[in-house]
């Protein structure tokens, strides 16, 4: 979905879209380009993380990026405009002539004064992005710099004692540091005075890598100050703050996390759980899954016992299709599925996910072992789509992979069931009248008991266990 305003003829507004199912808000991770770059329709702008996904946004028109309404970080609600762009760059605004002609006979030493002191770099300290040619603001300002400098220069006559400086007079007015406003938060951000920081930017703009460059030896030197600080903040209540924040780090909810905590509170609450166990000897599918590798038919797929375990609840729901269902409140209805959406419960830097394999029951193992494969790649990359986990009906998380016996997983919202498969481990087990070591993992099923009955579940979770305790079952019951 795109969102875009046309504010004039010249400059357009792009609005924080909507990118999945009713989301109200996203964060913006990562800007692509700066004020001044120029942009073509379709160019990735930036790269935002919704409440499911980090998505990134492209530009719907041509033009120069004239401004970054926010920075890095932030989180937006969706419908605020987040980028204006020219579309006519180089075209003078109507505005810019008029002050110009006004300023003009008002003060004869006006022209000298830019003349010497403002070639291109001071033209963008209006609004410290871009070349901006409106003289509305700079005009009064050039006025007052000399009663600036009068009135620093009769400070400094007292101070020193002496008669008024004439050759300091023209040094006095400080200008305000070129830099573009993601620029500007960055340095309030890391406490750094842009004033202080050595400009390489074109036209003297201070840049990103100038404010990190300025940043880094303020951050090596601040330990040191540390231990001197906590006993010289003698008054009771800086002490505590002092503690707190060396002992404690709060981090702001939001993003992938603010999702998760929601729905598995929404789902823990709504949803009454049932979690059954079964313990199984898994040693037959563990000898498939190396026979499966050097099938020909499986090669350049990735094969693991993920692969079997997957494709055995799909037989299982098959054979029990009453638990791929979802529970309506609203109608009043148990809604019975005649698709499988298969979801994979994903670790990844920004939290878990849970994307899931479209109309899995209809995949043969190949296709399964191949969708498997891409699902976990993209969620590693952070590329996995809002689309890509809405709809499912039945999730396997693999705690094993953790070194985890097992869990009492949560229900995906919306979902009737989650299969939690704990690690493979070679344990001693009876095996025909003999104690042997063997293959052993501890599968735990949890599931809705408003729709899903202890029958039922418990006809799921065996089927799942047998098939995996005896493989060839994959196709007598598929």
């Amino acid at each position: 979905m795109t969102t875009m305003t046309q504010t004039s003829a010249r400059f357009r507004e792009f609005k924080m879209p909507d990118v999945g199912e009713g989301l109200t808000e996203a964060e913006i991770l990562k800007w692509f380009v700066q004020p001044g770059d120029t942009v073509t329709d379709g160019q990735v702008v930036c790269e935002v993380e919704t409440a499911k996904a980090a998505v990134e946004l492209p530009i719907p028109f041509d033009g120069v990026v004239h401004e970054l309404r926010f920075g890095e970080g932030t989180t937006v609600d969706v419908g605020q405009v987040i980028i204006t762009v020219d579309v006519a760059p180089g075209t003078p605004e109507e505005a810019a002539p008029a002050p110009a002609a006004s300023a003009a006979p008002a003060a004869p030493e006006a022209p000298a004064a830019p003349a010497s002191d403002e070639p291109k770099g001071r033209t963008p300290v209006l609004v410290g992005y871009g070349v901006a040619e409106s003289s509305t603001k700079r005009r009064p300002r050039k006025g007052a710099a000399p009663e600036a400098a009068a009135v620093a220069a009769a400070v400094q006559a007292e101070l020193n004692g002496h008669g008024a400086p004439a050759a300091p007079e023209p040094e006095v007015p400080v200008t305000r540091p070129l830099a573009k406003p993601p620029v500007r938060k960055l340095a309030k951000d890391l406490g750094v005075d842009l004033a202080s920081v050595v400009p390489t930017g074109k036209d003297g703009i201070i840049t990103r890598e100038d404010v990190h460059a300025a940043a880094a030896p303020a951050q090596a030197a601040a330990p040191a100050p540390v231990p001197a600080a906590e006993p010289l903040t003698a008054e009771p209540s800086a002490a505590p703050a002092s503690s707190a924040s060396a002992r404690e780090t709060r981090i702001p909810i939001k993003g992938v996390r603010k999702a998760i905590a929601q729905a598995m509170v929404g789902s823990a609450f709504t949803a009454p759980h049932v979690t059954e166990f079964v313990t199984v000897d898994v040693t037959r599918t563990m000898k498939l899954v190396a026979e499966l590798k050097e099938d020909k038919d499986m090669a350049g797929v990735r094969v693991n016992p993920l692969l079997i375990i997957a494709k055995a609840l799909l037989v299982a729901i098959k054979r029990n299709p009453g638990v791929n269902a979802a529970w309506d409140e609203a109608n009043q209805e148990i809604v019975q599925k005649h698709y499988v959406n298969l979801g994979i419960a994903a670790a990844t830097p920004r939290g878990l996910i849970v994307p899931n394999i479209k109309d899995a029951h209809d995949k043969t193992l190949p296709q399964l072992a191949e969708a498997l494969g891409e699902l976990v790649a993209t969620a590693r990359d952070g590329k996995t789509s809002p689309a890509a986990m809405a709809g499912g009906t039945v999730t396997i998380t693999n705690v094993g992979v953790f070194g985890v016996d097992t869990g009492t997983p949560i229900l995906n919202p919306g979902e009737s069931a989650i299969l939690a498969v704990g690690a493979i481990k070679l344990q001693p087990w009876v095996h025909k009248g003999k104690v042997k070591p063997r293959q052993v993992t501890t599968l735990a099923l949890s599931f809705d008991h408003r729709l899903v009955d202890g029958e039922l579940g418990s006809k799921v979770l065996a089927d799942v266990a047998a098939i995996l305790e005896q493989p060839k079952r994959l196709i007598t019951w598929a």
